[in-house]
């Protein structure tokens, strides 16, 4: 699947799909017409019945989407509307056909279809069928809604039938093994009789079952069998369609406490479960209605256990969200699942939990995306920062999106577009256009931003073929922000845009080969002096004049102009020449050149991604960098301390580097009066700035081009490290160290010892941070791991503890330590592990969990000296 919908909430979870597409030539205006009157269906009350059934209609969907509907059911087209114009009877055979041609195109997935023809009168229009509806013209058709809401029931009906066929099935252990596309070539040969084939089949089907539970209205039946799907699934890892599960069971807990729904759209939703008032009114459990379709009785039992809290529902998002990290293939599901978990934080108004969750929306690599697609990508990011409160990342991604209407590979760049969004994003800098909100000696906002920001409007005013606007807001420009011009960039937003340049010669009888003197003169509109120093006096030839003044404005664009550095960008300049001599000059005539310069800028090498993982030491970790060679050529990177990667022109590789965390807290904090009186957003930024600066510096990322030697550079990370990714490469302030029979328990260390001796364990906390902690309760728990998904803690009868397995830590204060010391007494051979939790009751949970990551500890029990002898 390679189509994100970006406008997935997690109420679509219980929506049935249903296309509604044109179907030969159909004014574009009178089927949305159309289109907009069946869309108004957008939820039926089933008769005889407490439930509700919701539509979700789209006009395009990619049939390679609806590949992935036995994954999760409300991506199936199970519904097709074709609307069409056929004014006489001849025409009938041949739209006749093309309608049965139109549902092959969903045939697999299709509950049903409906036909809406508009034009046709006669014998043909009088026939009495089910599937087709014939309407004299878009203006005369009355009882659309009606046939719709009677094409939903139909479609519930087959709904209902599913899912009792699945909820019943009395296949046994030959329960059909559902698949995504990309997996089926993964199963064959497998072995079908296996254990853990059939859990697996057992498990995606209990899924199903739970997705068709929640489209049919039945939500506590879905949250059933949610859950259950949820625990034969992680039992044989199969974490694509665990992923699936949790989601499922996110998606019923959403609808279960935000019945108005999460998208924000106009018009609460009615609950898909009727109140407590209405339970009275309920058929006896498992009673059947006179059409055969059972109510939803469960909603009596079970709601407080299966149904997830609100807090537990983000705990899940997330898990699901890292099981599906691990496929490539499923990138539109992560992505579409970051978005329903922000649109639920945003209703909880926890901005910073959303914020990280559009974070790794960002980095989510979808391949190769359309302009268009990306334009769209960029502009969504922008409205749900907006839709947190995060005014200015919101402006930072519809800017982007503005860059991306007129990036270099679009045929015809959107200038006005471009233009459109740039002043969208005024109101998230802080910026307005109207000089009176402007006062000596304040300023609101980030200066050297507006100034980047008016910029592109001058230029964005000027491509899109309006002088007089470009004009206007270099105006605006020099009368608001010229106190934030630094000398040259004075110089520039005037003379560049303002300056006459004038070419004299002495004499225009020129000679090949000789040599003429050229006086470059620059006209000075400023109040101030201009320095114009460093330039060519004596010139050779008018086309050598040419290709240094070429030179010259290249290297201003590149240096002089604001740092793109993240973006691919072009700058384009046009410079005009008025020069004169000899007799002509006398006479005051002189002729004028134009010459346009266009430069396109682009990294040599670009992170698409940042993430990282945990290493096998507490005080390690890996971070993995997705680099993009963008040059011609093959180039090398190297990092310190590790091997080096080759990357081929064009090409992107994960790169990992092992790194130690880093001691934040201890690097020194610049104390000037600015950073005083900075506000806590600027504090921060100098704070990632710097920490930024110090990760770049040890990892000292370096690329060299194969066949060019001399050409090398360094690759930053600067600006893709964000606060999620700082948060883990950061050294946590509370350091655990365990000591098991003298060995430090951390990266892969087994500590051995003797079945029958008594093995001591040592628990060390040492404060780094900045204040007291604790106090502290730990719990030692053993147990193995059989490496097969299942964990056993029932270890009375192997192992026991000298004395208590619970250790009390008091108040720890700034750079002290405490030591917990007990010890351990092993009954048999074999492999064991220490669980180390904290209590429930401690205080320990008003910090951060980074804070309590301790080492991985295990243990293996030998055979005693006199038993081996």
């Amino acid at each position: 699947m390679s189509v994100p919908d970006y406008m997935q909430c997690a109420e679509d979870h219980q929506m049935v799909l249903v296309v509604v597409q044109p179907m030969g030539i159909v004014p574009e205006d009178q089927f949305f017409r159309i289109y907009k009157r069946i869309t108004s269906v957008s939820q039926v009350s089933i008769r005889d019945s407490q439930r509700i059934l919701f539509i979700r209609y789209r006009h395009h969907y990619p049939p390679e989407n609806n590949d992935w509907g036995d994954f999760q059911t409300h991506r199936k087209v199970v519904g097709l509307i074709s609307v069409t114009s056929c004014t006489t009877a001849k025409e009938w055979p041949q739209t006749s056909d093309r309608f049965h041609g139109q549902k092959e195109v969903f045939g697999s997935t299709l509950y049903d279809s409906r036909l809406l023809v508009f034009g046709l009168q006669g014998e043909v229009a009088e026939q009495q069928r089910t599937d087709v509806a014939f309407y004299p013209s878009y203006d005369d058709c009355p009882d659309v809604e009606k046939r719709v809401e009677d094409f939903v029931e139909s479609i519930f009906i087959v709904l209902e039938s599913k899912r009792l066929d699945r909820a019943t099935d009395k296949s046994g252990d030959k329960i059909q093994l559902l698949c995504v596309p990309f997996e089926k070539k993964d199963f064959v040969g497998l072995d079908t009789d296996s254990r853990h084939y059939k859990k697996r089949c057992q498990g995606r089907m209990r899924k199903h079952v739970g997705d068709l539970c929640l489209q049919a209205g039945m939500l506590q039946d879905a949250l059933v069998h949610y859950h259950m799907a949820v625990e034969l699934l992680r039992s044989v890892n199969d974490f694509l369609w665990l992923g699936a599960a949790l989601e499922g069971l996110c998606s019923a807990s959403v609808i279960f406490h935000y019945p108005g729904g999460t998208a924000g759209k106009s018009g609460a939703r009615k609950p898909g479960v009727s109140s407590a008032a209405d339970a009275g009114k309920r058929h006896r459990p498992g009673a059947l209605t006179t059409n055969g379709i059972s109510a939803d009785t469960s909603t009596e039992i079970g709601r407080a256990k299966n149904c997830l809290s609100q807090e537990d529902i983000i705990e899940k998002y997330k898990e699901a969200i890292s099981n599906y990290g691990k496929y490539k293939s499923a990138g539109v599901i992560e992505l579409e699942t970051c978005i329903k978990a922000v649109r639920v934080l945003a209703i909880q108004k926890r901005a910073m939990e959303a914020s990280e969750f559009l974070q790794n929306a960002v980095y989510i690599n979808l391949g190769q995306l359309s302009e268009e697609e990306k334009i769209q990508r960029y502009s969504v990011l922008s409205e749900l920062y907006e839709l947190i409160g995060f005014h200015r990342k919101s402006a930072f991604f519809k800017r982007v999106a503005a860059m991306q209407c007129v990036a270099p590979t679009i045929p015809e760049p959107g200038w006005k577009a471009c233009y459109k969004l740039l002043l969208e994003t005024l109101p998230g800098y802080s910026l307005s256009l109207d000089p009176k909100d402007f006062s000596k000696g304040t300023h609101r906002g980030w200066a050297a931003v507006q100034l980047r920001l008016l910029h592109e409007l001058v230029y964005a005013s000027r491509r899109m073929g309006n002088p007089g606007l470009s004009v206007r807001h270099l105006s605006f420009l020099l009368q608001t922000m010229l106190d934030f011009l630094s000398d040259q960039g004075k110089t520039w937003s005037c003379c560049f845009s303002l300056m006459c340049v004038c070419v004299c010669v002495a004499d225009f009888q020129w000679v090949q080969g000789d040599v003429c003197e050229v006086q470059l003169m620059v006209y000075n509109p400023m109040p101030f002096e201009l320095r114009v120093e460093n330039m060519v006096s004596d010139l050779i030839l008018q086309n050598e004049i040419i290709n240094i003044i070429i030179l010259f404005v290249i290297l201003f664009l590149i240096f002089v102009c604001i740092d793109f550095s993240l973006f691919f960008f072009t700058l384009e300049a046009v410079l005009t020449f008025k020069y004169s001599g000899g007799a002509g000059q006398v006479e005051g005539y002189y002729r004028e050149l134009s010459l346009g310069v266009r430069v396109d800028v682009e990294p040599s090498v670009f992170f698409t991604r940042v993430s990282t993982l945990p290493a096998t030491s507490t005080r390690q970790c890996h971070l993995l960098l997705d680099v993009f060679n963008s040059t011609e050529h093959e180039l090398t990177l190297s990092a310190k301390n590790n091997q080096d990667l080759v990357l081929h022109a064009s090409e992107c590789q994960r790169m990992a580097i092992q790194v130690d965390k880093f001691d934040f807290d201890s690097m020194p904090v610049i104390d000037h009066d600015a950073l005083r009186l900075a506000i806590v957003r600027q504090q921060e930024e100098k704070r990632q700035q710097v920490q930024g600066g110090l990760i770049n510096s040890t990892l000292d990322i370096h690329w060299t081009i194969i066949s060019f030697t001399k050409r090398h550079g360094e690759a930053s990370v600067e600006g893709v490290l964000n606060q999620l990714i700082l948060e883990h490469l950061q050294l946590a302030p509370l350091q655990w160290d365990v000591v098991v029979n003298g060995e430090p328990c951390d990266c892969d260390v087994v500590a051995d010892c003797r079945v029958g001796d008594a093995v001591p364990l040592e628990v060390k906390l040492t404060n780094r941070s900045k204040s007291a902690v604790g106090p502290f309760s730990l719990t030692v728990v053993p147990f193995q791991d059989y490496q097969n998904g299942v964990q056993n803690y029932d270890l009375q009868d192997a192992v026991t503890f000298i004395g208590s397995n619970t250790f009390y830590i008091g108040t720890v204060n700034p750079t002290e330590n405490s030591v917990c010391v007990g010890a351990l007494l092993f009954l048999y051979t074999g492999d064991f592990y220490l669980n180390i939790k904290f209590q429930d009751d401690s205080t320990a949970r008003d910090l951060p969990p980074a804070w309590f990551c301790l080492p991985s500890v295990h243990i293996r029990a030998q055979e005693p000296i006199e038993a081996a002898a």
